[in-house]
């Protein structure tokens, strides 16, 4: 237990480190899967440590030890006390954020529905009369896009067909629930926030590549996105999956380039080290429960 116990920990500092190059040499489609399935994985496994190591505190209580010595067992040595007592105010830390995440989700979720509110279930497309620039996808069932008046007239009418399909294919690809994970696993991780932002620029990129495929036009696509963007200026969306958000510069440069290549023996490489960290976490759960079942049986 002794090692495997810190190796996802660990982990949470080599995956924020590799994210950004993940997320500049891999297509963004891939990425944005790989990264998310990794930051859940080590998160958890992460949390479940920081379990293990304040769970063996038990084996410190002296009423456990004293049982242990009269019927003639050993127990295993146990973590340094004070670093089960950090494991202990780390987990409060973890649930504390993890509430106040998904409190945010939820209103985030309630207000996107407050804006679809009044509008008949099969409409995908509602305009709203703003002079603000804005446009965003509302990820639910059925999903909606969200557009103001004042980005539809910034824009030209193939600008618009890219718009549209930028922000269906968040939509399709259920970028939402990605982003959402990803979150989740960054508030009871706080190291994997630079994975999380990483996957939040690889969901407009990966819209931002259907949206140039659906119209044939890499370079409409850009245009449309760098307009949209001097558009709405310093305006914000109410929801992460808005068209003009999200390192426009480095996303216009992107489509001024060849699409990026999938890189499937990177994304398994980077999956074989996330598989590692609940991997380690089980192996030092069977080091610890095993002797300490041993000794209160």
């Amino acid at each position: 237990m002794r090692v495997d116990v810190y190796t996802p920990l660990l982990l949470s500092l080599l995956l924020p480190a590799v994210s950004p190059v993940i997320g500049r040499r891999m297509a963004p489609a891939l990425a944005a899967r790989v990264l998310t399935a990794a930051a859940v994985l080590t998160a958890a496994a992460t949390a479940w440590s920081l379990v293990l190591l304040a769970t063996a505190l038990v084996g410190s209580a002296p009423p456990v030890v004293a049982e242990a010595r009269e019927d003639g067992h050993r127990l295993a040595d146990p973590v340094p006390e004070a670093i089960g007592v950090a494991a202990c105010a780390a987990l409060a830390v973890v649930a504390w954020r993890v509430h106040r995440a998904v409190r945010a989700e939820r209103a985030t979720r309630r207000a996107l529905r407050r804006l679809a509110q009044g509008h008949p279930a099969d409409t995908e497309l509602i305009v709203a009369a703003s002079p603000v620039p804005l446009a965003f996808a509302i990820p639910g069932r059925p999903g909606r896009i969200l557009v103001t008046s004042a980005m539809l007239g910034a824009l030209e009418p193939a600008e618009r067909r890219v718009l549209l399909a930028h922000e269906r294919a968040h939509l399709a690809h259920r970028h939402g629930a990605l982003v959402t994970a990803v979150t989740l696993a960054a508030a009871a991780d706080p190291l994997l926030a630079p994975t999380r932002r990483a996957v939040a620029f690889l969901v407009e990129r990966w819209a931002d590549e259907q949206a140039a495929g659906a119209v044939g036009d890499r370079g409409t696509a850009a245009r449309a996105l760098a307009r949209a963007a001097l558009c709405a200026g310093r305006a914000r969306p109410v929801c992460a999956l808005g068209f003009a958000e999200r390192a426009v510069v480095r996303r216009v440069a992107a489509l001024q380039t060849a699409p990026p290549p999938r890189l499937w023996s990177a994304a398994l490489a980077v999956l074989a080290l996330a598989i590692l960290a609940p991997l380690c976490a089980a192996d030092a759960t069977n080091d610890l429960l095993t002797p300490l079942t041993s000794a209160l049986l």
